[in-house]
């Protein structure tokens, strides 16, 4: 730095505008410590892995540090791309004491919220923000006026870091399944072995969801194994649905953990979801999905993602499944129940047209 400043003293205006552009540039490529901040949730978190792997990759010599929540600890803990993670609970204030101990060259804010801000303001160094287009998803949710930009969030998400020269590789969504959680073939049922389905029925709100005569009609239609996935909070509703045929439906809800439940889908041959974390993670896996939106839609800029340089257009890996009705998107999260109270998007999706189409894609 000394060596530049006598230097400065020799050069002209001009050419001391271009000596600080290069010092600005040179600071940026050779970052020691970046923290990302991405707090939730698991479908968010995994649509934000290639940054992770990106700027770690890119920037070799740069150490990475993640600050997520508590509970998306299973989500992230086994990511290679992170030297270091900080979660988050409840104690803010105890956990910017840490952070501000980091000494952190630069922020990465995938999340743009109160709490992240609040972050960024108190470590006061250079931070680069995602644009969550507020405006544009409010317009699309509330008055079906679409002004989203047409750019996956994904992609937009490796926007934030490309100040730092970092760009997007094209290899899609990372997840990574822990050794200790692999499920083996002796802890599914034998009429499974040899194949089946991974069925995701659950989702954190009502309107993401099949209602239960639209899920039970769906696998009567299926000829083929299916596996039931899902929490515990599911759990009820799969065993309805596995009523259905009991030989062919295994019920699987609550009966592993997340990464678990990652292992059953990563195992299967194709992979029906709702517009939910698992979705996401079947993906990253990169298995054959199956989409079905309700309340929100792709029109958020939000689906299926395998990267620019494997096959992402619909049709390929994936299929959308939607109405596209006037009303919907009606959120941009799903909400506990439809606003218009007759929840078209799910009651009318035809079944038939969704067996077809699984069953075509496993070549029946």
């Amino acid at each position: 730095m000394k060596l530049l400043v006598k230097i400065s003293t020799l050069l002209k205006p001009e050419h001391l505008v271009l000596l600080l552009l290069f010092n600005i540039h040179y600071s940026l490529f050779n970052l020691t410590k970046i923290l990302i901040i991405r707090f939730s949730s698991i479908g968010d978190i995994v649509l934000a892995s290639p940054v992770f792997r990106c700027v770690k990759q890119q920037l070799p010599d740069a150490k990475v540090h993640l600050l997520t929540k508590e509970s998306f600890r299973k989500v992230t803990e086994a990511n290679p791309y992170v030297d270091q993670f900080f979660y988050f609970k409840d104690d803010l204030k105890n956990l910017i004491v840490k952070l501000k101990e980091e000494n952190y060259d630069v922020v990465i804010d995938l999340h743009d919220n109160l709490r992240s801000n609040k972050i960024k303001r108190a470590l006061k160094k250079k931070a680069f923000t995602i644009d969550k287009l507020s405006w544009p998803k409010f317009l699309l949710t509330n008055f079906n006026i679409n002004r989203m930009p047409g750019r996956h969030i994904t992609l937009r998400s490796l926007d934030t870091v490309q100040a730092l020269g970092v760009k997007d590789d094209g290899l899609g969504l990372d997840y990574f399944i822990p050794e200790k959680d692999r499920v083996f073939a002796d802890d599914l049922p034998t009429s499974h072995q040899a194949g089946f389905i991974a069925l995701v029925i659950g989702a954190t709100y009502f309107t993401k969801k099949l209602p239960l005569h639209q899920l039970q009609e769906l696998c009567r239609l299926i000829d083929h194994p299916i596996v039931l996935v899902g929490g515990s909070e599911d759990q009820q509703m799969g065993e309805a649905v596995r009523q259905v045929d009991t030989g062919k439906i295994y019920n699987a809800c609550g009966k592993f953990n997340l990464n678990e439940s990652a292992d059953i889908v990563r195992q299967s041959k194709l992979v029906i979801s709702h517009d939910t974390g698992m979705q996401y993670i079947a993906v990253a896996l990169q298995k054959q999905v199956i989409a079905i939106w309700g309340g929100t839609s792709p029109k958020l800029d939000v689906a299926p993602y395998y990267g620019s340089a494997g096959k992402n257009k619909e049709g390929e890996m994936y299929d959308n499944f939607l109405l596209d009705i006037r009303c919907q998107p009606c959120s941009r999260y799903g909400t506990d129940k439809c606003p218009l109270e007759h929840f078209d998007c799910m009651e009318k999706l035809s079944m038939a047209k969704i067996a077809e189409r699984v069953m075509k894609r496993l070549g029946r």
